[in-house]
């Protein structure tokens, strides 16, 4: 049998990764009291009916008792069950935007501010998350992306790697991405803006990712940004960060950043961790 548990922060989508394993046909339980989730076990693993694949939800509504989740994972350990944690985490920030726009109550917050309720809960689950299998962020994750990672991971058994990549496009004059943790400026690269056949394409046409790539500046500055990453991504693993977005601009965020964004996503598909690239400027210019 394979049992899943599935936890993490109150808003991170553990609701929508249940249903998504029971629609892969995961017999699922959201919020079963701890004290009984090692008798369901028991009971599904040696009952009379077929349960292959199980997934249990687990989150901050167990309260106190949640700290005895440690005790029953060791006694299912030593009594030959095995199983897995999915830990489902986004930053406090999206989570903070998230139960605004639901106009939803965090669970620890009471009549407090939303973001101690979010810091108290990341602290009561740091026990979990630190003995999880799979960490997904979903920070930046669409709903279909999401889906697309359970189902690699739970579906087709693929590998998966919890440190996650974005690359991200985008204008300087609309201003840095707050959630940006490595900036690069390729303002120095010769601008496709300038020719009036390429202004109104996007560094997704090949004009004008040809016009930027024959720049022979363009294939150094991906070189060296290739060899410093690989280099970077592995340490900053050991440091206990999950995930990494690395912020390309130019002036409008349409031309030279979304072609350089390109290239470094089709570079580091090699290295075998999640990655996505997204462009998040380069359609302002088309609605002036």
């Amino acid at each position: 049998m394979r049992l899943v548990i599935v936890t993490g922060m109150s808003g991170a989508g553990k609701s929508s990764a249940l249903k998504m394993l029971e629609d892969a046909g995961y017999f699922c339980v959201d919020n079963l009291p701890i004290q009984l989730i090692y008798k369901l076990v028991q009971l599904t693993a040696n009952g009379t009916e077929n349960f292959d694949k199980v997934a249990l939800g687990v989150d901050i509504r167990s309260g106190q008792a949640l700290e005895e989740l440690d005790e029953v994972l060791e006694q299912m350990k030593s009594d030959g069950f095995s199983y897995e944690i999915l830990f489902l985490d986004s930053s406090t920030e999206v989570l903070v935007k998230r139960y605004k726009e639901t106009r939803r109550n965090h669970p620890l917050s009471g009549s407090g501010r939303v973001e101690q309720g979010i810091e108290l809960e990341r602290e009561k689950l740091g026990f979990i998350k630190k003995n999880a299998d799979v960490i997904i962020d979903t920070s930046r994750l669409l709903i279909r992306e999401l889906k697309a990672q359970i189902d690699k991971i739970y579906v087709n058994n693929e590998k998966y790697n919890n440190f996650y990549i974005t690359v991200l496009s985008f204008g300087f004059k609309y201003g840095i991405p707050m959630d940006s943790d490595l900036v690069f400026d390729v303002r120095f690269l010769p601008n496709p803006f300038y020719d009036p056949i390429l202004k109104p394409q996007t560094g997704n046409d090949t004009p004008v990712r040809d016009f930027v790539m024959n720049s022979k500046e363009a294939g150094i500055f991906l070189d060296k940004l290739e060899d410093m990453l690989t280099f970077l991504i592995p340490n900053y693993i050991v440091e206990g960060k999950n995930q990494l977005v690395i912020s390309i601009g130019c002036t409008g965020g349409k031309h030279r950043s979304v072609t350089l964004a390109n290239e470094l996503t089709y570079r580091l598909k090699k290295l075998e961790y999640g990655l996505k690239v997204e462009h998040r400027d380069i359609e302002k210019d088309a609605k002036k």
